[in-house]
Formats: structure tokens, C-alpha cells, sequence
């Protein structure tokens, strides 16, 4: 249980960090390039740009840190996993934003802002918790790459695991 609260908070952290990106690139391309008063879809637009750029933030983030002891080394396969975990993220914010700006008529950059940062993320966040735990960075999935991290290693085994090396199984 101590170990979920852990990754737990780490992953809170790393996704703290991808909020500012988010949140920083959203309301500075939604008040500039992509304003509704130029581009009709322009907060949907700076959506998917904010949300993208704070995907590769969080895959970096989430792979070294939070989830460092399962991540693999078919990094290329892991990475399209959390990808699509993270679009799967996105699609639920970009509901709320849907919902709340063209369906419910809330068109100001705060109901914006609490529709897709507040309302969206909430649910976003449970969702990629889930599914990066339990898909992308489930343990004993793939071939894990041995953590760095001295406390990681096993009490039995004195020596900390090489780098690179093969797992014997």
C-alpha cells in the first residue's frame, strides 16, 4: 500500500508539471493565434496542441520516475501505449470542453479553463492512473529495465544491477 501512495504522489507530481505546460500553452495560444474571434474551433485546437505537448512531458516524466522500476525496454512499444492511454486522457478532456463551450453555451476563457483543467483533468487524471498501472507499466510486463535507484534493489542481492543488463529468468 506504501508503494501506491508513493507512485502515487510521484505521478501527481510528474502530472502537476504537464498541468503547467497544459494550462501555460492553452490560454497563451487561446488568447492569441487561436482566439475564438479568429479560429471558430481555436480552443479545441489549442487543446490538442497544450494536451500533446504535456503527453510528452509526462511520458519522460512518468517513464524515469514514477513508474522507473516496470519501465521496458521496448520503449518504442511503451511509448505508443501510453500514448494512446494519454489520447484516451485527452478525448475525456476535450468532452467537457465540448460539452461546456458549444453544447452548454459557457464560452469565457475561465469556463473553458474549469471545464478541461478542473472538470476534464479529474476525470482524465483517474483514468491514465489506471490504465498506465495496469497496462503500460504493469509489472512483469515485457522485459523491465533495472532502476538506478539503490532503494529499489533487492535486500538479498548486495551488488546494485548493471545497466543494460539481461534479466535471468
Amino acid at each position: 500500500m506504501r508503494a501506491l501512495v508513493s507512485q502515487l504522489a510521484r505521478f501527481g507530481l510528474v502530472g502537476l508539471l504537464g498541468l503547467v505546460v497544459d494550462v501555460g500553452v492553452f490560454n497563451l495560444l487561446a488568447v492569441t493565434l487561436l482566439s475564438p474571434s479568429n479560429v471558430h474551433e481555436g480552443p479545441i485546437i489549442a487543446k490538442v496542441i497544450s494536451t500533446s505537448l504535456a503527453i510528452a512531458v509526462n511520458w519522460i516524466g512518468n517513464r524515469h520516475w514514477t513508474f522507473r522500476d516496470d519501465r521496458r525496454h521496448d520503449w518504442l512499444r511503451e511509448g505508443v501505449e501510453f500514448v494512446l492511454v494519454s489520447v484516451g486522457g485527452m478525448a475525456i478532456s476535450l468532452l467537457c470542453l465540448w460539452v461546456s463551450h458549444y453544447l452548454l453555451g459557457f464560452t469565457s476563457l475561465l469556463a473553458d479553463n474549469v471545464a478541461t483543467n478542473v472538470i476534464g483533468l479529474a476525470l482524465g487524471t483517474a483514468f491514465r492512473f489506471t490504465f498506465y498501472r495496469l497496462w503500460v507499466f504493469k509489472p512483469g510486463r515485457g522485459t523491465a529495465i533495472p532502476s538506478a535507484d539503490p532503494t529499489s534493489w533487492s535486500r538479498q542481492d548486495s551488488t546494485p544491477p548493471a545497466v543494460g543488463a539481461r534479466q535471468q529468468g
